[in-house]
């Protein structure tokens, strides 16, 4: 990273535009320096969030459908750099990307021919995508334009989604996953495909979101310090929502398998996990003094979301497996 060329002042600018709400309104990049500073900064945080997506899916053995890439909305090109990093060049028969900005776009292509010259980079819809990226584009989108890319999803054989780990988002995501689970097999986050656990009675405080976790390299940057303290954020949290849909079977999961939603509460002698399955969303109690292994892993934040337990009621008696 070249950070001598950072455009720091509009960095600021496209700060304010995300946090005041205003970036659906207009295209917001005004140059080819907008797209590489972002690119340098915001979009890397992004792309970390794309990481920690990419390797679970590659833990648990899923991969793609082969066929044409799509990277909507793609902004600077993150996603679909990240997932073509992960899965390989073979992996599509070509990258499409898609944006309101002609900027962004030509900037996303260019940046992907160079890093993969031997991949098919287009600057125009696929008739029938196999793999659709979606990063970032709730907050953008406005009720009309969010049914258009859902008629754009069915179409996919699958769509793997990132948002920011908001509330809004987070029921926003929950709210596709109910209208779509009947066509396609629910990848992630998710431990089943019965109706989503968050929208039952009595948790109206809880949504579905996740922390994917920065380089350790970051935080001894002085780069990455100034790049914080310049916008306001905490290096050490990256808040996600996300979703996986596949028309093909997905990888079939052990009983038993939880996803721990948020953060852990951590207590004296005992920690609250908020867990997924297909039973719905309840607080499991890891005792100290029963798991004091995984308890020390909770405090240091190493703990797996995606487990494979042994209960007893509310009490977590064995963690089998992460997966």
């Amino acid at each position: 990273m070249n950070w001598e060329k950072i455009d720091w002042t509009a960095l600021e600018r496209l700060r304010r535009a995300f946090l005041e709400g205003t970036a659906g309104q207009r295209d917001y990049w005004q140059s080819e320096s907008d797209l590489a500073s972002y690119d340098q900064t915001f979009a890397q945080r992004i792309g970390w969030k794309w990481d920690y997506v990419l390797e679970e899916l590659k833990r648990r053995g899923w991969a793609p459908p082969r066929g044409a890439l799509l990277d909507w909305g793609c902004g600077s090109g993150i996603a679909g750099r990240a997932f073509v990093d992960h899965f390989g060049v073979c992996s599509a028969t070509s990258l499409h990307l898609l944006d309101r900005s002609p900027l962004a776009i030509n900037y996303a292509a260019q940046r992907a021919r160079d890093k993969f010259p031997s991949l098919p980079v287009a600057t125009t819809r696929p008739e029938q995508p196999a793999v659709l990226l979606l990063s970032h584009v709730l907050t953008e989108l406005k009720p009309e334009q969010t049914e258009e890319l859902l008629r754009l999803v069915g179409q996919a054989s699958a769509t793997i989604w990132v948002e920011p780990g908001t509330y809004e988002a987070s029921l926003t995501l929950i709210a596709v996953r109910e209208r779509l689970r009947g066509d396609f097999h629910l990848v992630a986050p998710c431990p089943h495909r019965e109706r989503c656990g968050i929208l039952a009675a009595g948790n109206e405080r809880h949504w579905c979101h996740h922390f994917a976790p920065p380089p350790p390299e970051v935080f001894t940057d002085s780069n990455w310090t100034r790049f914080a303290q310049l916008v306001g954020i905490d290096l050490r949290s990256l808040p996600m929502s996300f979703l996986v849909l596949d028309r093909r079977a997905a990888p079939v999961l052990p009983a038993g398998a939880i996803r721990v939603i948020g953060r852990p509460r951590l207590y004296k002698a005992h920690a609250l996990l908020l867990s997924c399955a297909a039973a719905g969303v309840r607080d499991l109690r890891l005792n100290k003094r029963t798991l004091p292994k995984e308890f020390r892993r909770l405090k240091k934040g190493q703990a797996a979301t995606l487990q494979v337990c042994q209960t007893d009621g509310d009490d977590l008696l064995e963690i089998q497996a992460s997966l």
